[in-house]
């Protein structure tokens, strides 16, 4: 099951053309959701007027071999390792999840557009990350929707309160989930109910960019980048800049005679204890 084309056994009944022009309609859904999210946000503009405020306080400019770097630098922490995550289980689940739903997209389009029939060679490999993809997402989403939640964790409310923010979440879980049932009923009565199920969620998926975080993730990598520009050429977002217990200047800049001295690492604080409870 694990190294077999799902889609080329459905050739059978559904024309290959049929599944790629679907394939491309999701593709035109998530452009036309991400500008239209864009337009009503108004997130470009507010990112680009953020940079020109950033410009103008910016004490030093960055080079292009610099940015570079920086570019560098968020594609492997931020991006492709999300070192933003302070919570280490929140960050595994978020890597489950977003590998797992990288592969799983990836391999589904090459499928697809590159072996739509029984009588093309499907290389084992595809189905085999196509699969192992929808589970890495389906244990990274169902723990984050189970035991890792802001709302579930700090708030007290149970895993089935439910609000709009989460249909990318729950959409995403039911599109992989009702795709693993589908690969396994394939074949028997109860495959196709899964499959209609499965286009359905795909659907709901990619179709609600509009009311759903799934733009967020072409904002984030951009968001990330610009953070680190503001830190490398001073403006730091209107922020001040870390003191440094070093010069004299930073030291005696504090009114109260406590904290000329105080460390900067005060030491865990509230992460002392888990949020369970406000």
């Amino acid at each position: 099951m694990f190294t077999t084309n799902p889609f080329s056994d459905l050739a059978v009944v559904i024309s290959p053309d049929v599944m790629q022009a679907y394939v491309i309609i999701m593709v035109l859904l998530v452009i036309g959701g991400t500008l239209l999210d864009v337009m009503h946000k108004k997130s470009a503009q507010y990112f680009f007027e953020n940079a020109e405020k950033a410009k103008k306080a910016a004490t030093r400019e960055v080079s292009g071999a610099e940015k570079g770097s920086i570019a560098l630098q968020t594609l492997t922490n931020e991006i492709l390792t999300s070192s933003e995550f302070c919570n280490p289980k929140r960050r595994l689940s978020h890597l489950l999840t977003m590998y797992g739903f990288v592969f799983f997209v990836a391999t589904t389009a090459i499928m697809i557009f590159a072996y739509p029939t029984a009588g093309d060679a499907t290389p084992g490999i595809l189905p085999l990350l196509w699969h192992l993809g929808a589970l890495s997402l389906c244990v990274g989403g169902y723990w984050f929707w189970f035991g890792i939640r802001v709302d579930l964790m700090s708030e007290g409310n149970p895993w089935y309160h439910i609000v709009r923010a989460d249909l990318f979440i729950l959409s995403l879980l039911a599109t992989c989930s009702f795709a693993l049932i589908w690969s396994v009923t394939q074949g028997s009565g109860a495959g196709w109910f899964f499959f209609v199920l499965f286009i359905a969620s795909s659907t709901v998926l990619f179709g609600g960019v509009l009311w759903s975080k799934f733009a967020h993730m072409f904002f984030k990598p951009a968001a990330a980048f610009q953070k680190r520009v503001t830190v490398a050429d001073g403006s730091r977002e209107n922020l001040p800049e870390l003191a440094d217990r070093t010069n004299p200047a930073d030291r005696d800049r504090h009114s109260m005679e406590l904290l000329k001295d105080a460390p900067m690492d005060m030491g865990l604080g509230i992460k002392r204890e888990a949020p369970h409870h406000y």
